[in-house]
């Protein structure tokens, strides 16, 4: 392998949870009689909860403090997390097939450690993973290179020798900063945005394509050796 350790952020890398949070965003913001801006969840998916809370509330001039609104998301996303939040097509085979050949793993998330917890558990995951790290650990969240650092300290791996997967442009530009190995993670809500994001990351629309172009290296590897 190229890396000894492997960071994945967790909504929209790992898991498939972007209906989840339309839902929440449209009847958080409906309960103040206001609609969802089209760049809204953009703006706040790369930011911790306390980060998207102080957000929110300059944004649409709410009269509100940022920890009841921390509180209110929370609630809102506990059973989604814990029944109705899965894992992205080939995820849990990438997992287990990086598991299998010694590679450390362990997440880099803007949830709090009691949802991701829930999502992995739900997801049969939870186990494989070797350290557990939250945007809500440093001061600056995942636009500041700091939390990728810490997530490598976790895993006992240096920052060179550490993958990150991401599939927010903001959170790529962090791990690459932080000297870190990047793979872009496509999605619906990124595809804007992806041309951009493939400059200086490694592409990565699927899972299974992965495996499939280590196996086909490690093929020609062995015939290069005959």
């Amino acid at each position: 392998m190229e890396f000894a350790g492997a960071l994945f952020d967790l909504d929209g890398t790992l898991i498939d949870s972007a209906d989840v949070w339309a839902r929440i965003d449209a009847e958080f913001l409906r309960r103040r009689g206001l609609a969802v801006p089209d760049d809204y969840m953009c703006a706040v998916s790369s930011k911790k909860f306390s980060e998207a809370a102080v957000y929110t509330i300059a944004r649409f001039g709410l009269d509100e403090t940022a920890e009841a609104l921390a509180a209110e998301w929370l609630e809102m996303a506990r059973r989604e997390y814990g029944s109705g939040v899965f894992l992205r097509p080939h995820a849990g085979e990438y997992l287990r097939w990086l598991k299998a050949r010694g590679v450390k793993l362990g997440t880099v998330t803007g949830l709090p450690h009691s949802l991701a917890e829930a999502a992995l558990k739900n997801n049969g995951v939870y186990a494989l993973f070797d350290a557990f790290t939250s945007a809500d650990e440093t001061p600056r969240g995942k636009e500041h290179p700091a939390v990728y650092l810490l997530a490598a300290r976790r895993l006992g791996v240096t920052p060179a020798d550490c993958a990150v997967f991401e599939d927010v442009p903001a959170c790529l530009e962090s791990a690459r900063a932080a000297g870190m190995k990047v793979f872009a993670v496509r999605n619906a809500q990124n595809e804007s945005l992806w041309g951009s994001m493939c400059r200086g990351a490694i592409p990565v629309a699927d899972f299974c394509e992965l495996m499939t172009n280590a196996a086909r290296g490690s093929a020609c590897s062995r015939r290069d050796e005959k």
